[in-house]
């Protein structure tokens, strides 16, 4: 048997949402997407999904060339959904040239996949501050240490950074990382997937409507 035959085989072995999966009722759901978000992220917290709060975000160059990465959510408010980065990096350059992004989060253990779009605006600098600091010591020693996408030379030089940002958080909860940013993604369009284990699965999607924040529903087909 050859590698690839071994791959193919071990790949079609694996299983899909191989457990009991929840009904999701698209007439019960309310008006806007945020309270959705809000009880499917604490009812995916009961499930025990492993870290329900990252997500992935997708961006994209000038030319239309798209990345994706995982990140954390920080909030998610009447504001939209909260996530941050070095202004610096890949994503934060990215973002300042095209300001709209996508969001994906997993949830295997209860079938349901969340997917949002819209536009990204950077909150004040005082905000991204207060949210870091309101983390832990780690979070602020990495911000500390910056220099996000970047060469890096050698993990030595990695961890003398490191060790030097993480002296300087203990020292200074309050430290100010300039480049540190806030994003905020205030959603157009918002998707509600629901897994079905006839493969006839539930997709609730809410489209922006008017200027009064007002959303449509619709069904789509899976």
């Amino acid at each position: 048997m050859t590698t690839t035959d071994g791959f193919r085989d071990l790949l079609r072995s694996q299983k899909v949402w191989d457990t009991e999966l929840p009904v999701f009722d698209p007439a019960a759901a309310p008006d806007a997407p945020l309270g959705l978000f809000h009880r499917w992220f604490a009812e995916a917290v009961a499930a025990g999904q492993a870290e329900p709060h990252t997500m992935t975000l997708a961006t994209s160059d000038e030319a239309g060339r798209a990345d994706a990465r995982t990140v954390m959510l920080h909030d998610a408010d009447a504001a939209g959904w909260h996530f941050a980065s070095h202004d610096i990096s890949r994503k934060g350059r990215q973002l300042a040239r095209v300001p709209h992004a996508a969001l994906h989060f997993y949830w295997p253990a209860q079938a349901r996949q969340i997917r949002l779009r819209g536009p990204v605006a950077v909150a004040p600098h005082a905000e991204a501050l207060a949210d870091l600091h309101a983390r832990t010591t780690g979070a602020l020693a990495a911000a500390l240490v910056g220099h996000q996408s970047e060469v890096l030379g050698s993990r030595a030089e990695l961890t003398r950074a490191s060790e030097a940002a993480w002296e300087r958080a203990a020292e200074r909860p309050d430290a100010d990382a300039p480049s540190w940013t806030l994003y905020v993604l205030a959603p157009d369009e918002v998707e509600f997937f629901q897994g079905d284990a006839r493969r006839r699965h539930v997709r609730l999607r809410y489209r922006a409507g008017d200027q009064q924040g007002g959303w449509l529903r619709e069904l789509l087909w899976p």
